[in-house]
């Protein structure tokens, strides 16, 4: 299981679509390459109060199932980091999101 944090409009519109394609606050797949993701809370939670703090729509908390997705998934460590992230290359199915939760920071 991996997660990813999601505005609730980009979840709401990927339910429609049928695929989520958000790589991080911002910007989709087609301009990062990829979806960024973690592994666990301690790691979203690392990332919300880096990137989220100024967000006042709501967040979601995606649990994404890995073999589900029908992409790679990388584990990758940002330039200049030291820790590693998962990486999923690739639009994200809903029904790889086995459950959605409400977010704060």
């Amino acid at each position: 299981m991996i997660l990813h944090l999601a505005l609730a409009s980009d979840w709401a519109h990927a339910q429609h679509d049928g695929h989520y394609r958000v790589s991080t606050l911002g910007r989709t797949l087609e301009q990062e390459g990829f979806i960024h993701a973690a592994t666990d809370l301690a790691q979203a939670h690392g990332v919300a109060t880096r990137y989220y703090t100024g967000v006042t729509e709501p967040l979601l908390l995606l649990h994404i199932q890995e073999d589900l997705l029908g992409c790679p998934v990388i584990p990758e460590t940002p330039p200049g980091g030291d820790e590693t992230f998962p990486h999923i290359y690739g639009p994200i199915p809903v029904e790889a999101v086995t459950q959605v939760t409400p977010y704060q920071i």
